[in-house]
């Protein structure tokens, strides 16, 4: 994923929490704002070290960015998204994370699927 997909500066996330909404499962907490002058969506991701060592969390970053790849086309443009993994996400797959953020973005309403028949 592209370096300015990305939401790196502690302002940035604050502006996302304070003002944005948000729709959690089990698994993930979704933030999200609005951004009118990006002309793509912007992710933001937090894992907490109670979630287990450096190795764990990276990899469920991994799974998180590369789940965003997948979905890039399907989801709302001009959003900043902060992603926060809760204590389940170190005993998934990335299939189960990318079926987790689906379900997060599907319900609310961030996510464009195409129904074909």
């Amino acid at each position: 994923m592209k370096k300015t997909y990305r939401i790196k500066k502690n302002e940035e996330f604050q502006q996302v929490f304070q003002h944005g909404q948000s729709f959690a499962n089990r698994q993930l907490v979704l933030y999200y704002l609005k951004k009118s002058d990006q002309e793509h969506f912007r992710i933001g991701l937090s894992v907490s070290k109670k979630i287990g060592s450096a190795v764990v969390r990276n990899q469920i970053k991994r799974y998180l960015r590369q789940a965003f790849h997948e979905l890039e086309g399907e989801i709302v443009s001009h959003y900043d998204f902060v992603i926060i993994a809760r204590k389940p996400t170190h005993q998934m797959g990335f299939n189960d994370i990318k079926s987790s953020l689906t379900h997060v973005l599907s319900r609310s309403k961030l996510l464009n699927r195409n129904k074909r028949s």
